[in-house]
């Protein structure tokens, strides 16, 4: 489980492309050699499983299916990514729960920053219109963000100087693929009434 509270960003070292999977090998800004091999990291939001520890480098062995749907199909070395450890219990959820489980990626279509913030929006796949709302919540590329707009297809939130600091938004740019995670109780919500209001308005006799 995770949070979605970002803890910094971690560079690519080195990439290795294998059958059948690509291993990673990221620099952490700080010794994270307590981390053992087999515990779970996010990366940009995804949960991968640590398959090497050394110093301050982590690897991780990524699959076709990661590959395919997170952008960390377009990672090189010296790419900087978002990472947060797995939570531990009794941490404080400063986010929302988080599985790490990327549900798909949306491109960056508007980039607007003014003096005290970033307004990032993307273009969310209609497929998950349904369980995004005005003010609910959003994990992109790992950090949990409130939605500050919605018009049709565009979400839009809006980075506060901490949030750059700690992250590579501040380095995104206009056609970027994000990795966007939907809240799942706000799914679990929405699927749940799909399902049962059909048969409540027929049990009642409503058309």
């Amino acid at each position: 489980m995770f949070t979605g509270i970002v803890e910094g960003t971690a560079t690519v070292v080195n990439a290795e492309h294998l059958p059948g999977l690509t291993r990673y090998t990221f620099e952490f800004p700080e010794d994270k050699s307590s981390t053992k091999i087999g515990a779970s990291v996010a990366i940009n939001g995804t949960c991968l499983t640590v398959t090497s520890a050394a110093r301050n480098c982590l690897s991780f062995d990524l699959m076709a299916e990661t590959l395919n749907l997170t952008n960390l199909t377009n990672l090189n070395v010296g790419t900087q990514v978002n990472f947060e450890h797995a939570a531990k219990m009794g941490d404080e959820i400063g986010g929302h729960v988080l599985s790490g489980h990327i549900h798909c990626t949306a491109p960056v279509v508007a980039l607007e920053p003014t003096e005290n913030n970033l307004a990032v929006t993307i273009e969310i796949p209609e497929a998950w219109l349904n369980y995004v709302f005005y003010k609910g919540y959003v994990a992109i590329n790992g950090a949990s963000l409130t939605i500050g707009d919605l018009k049709d297809r565009l979400l839009t939130v809006y980075l506060i100087p901490e949030t750059l600091r700690l992250t590579t938004f501040s380095d995104i740019s206009i056609g970027d693929e994000l990795n966007i995670e939907i809240d799942s109780q706000t799914q679990t919500v929405v699927d749940t009434l799909e399902k049962l209001l059909p048969i409540y308005l027929t049990k009642h006799g409503v058309s």
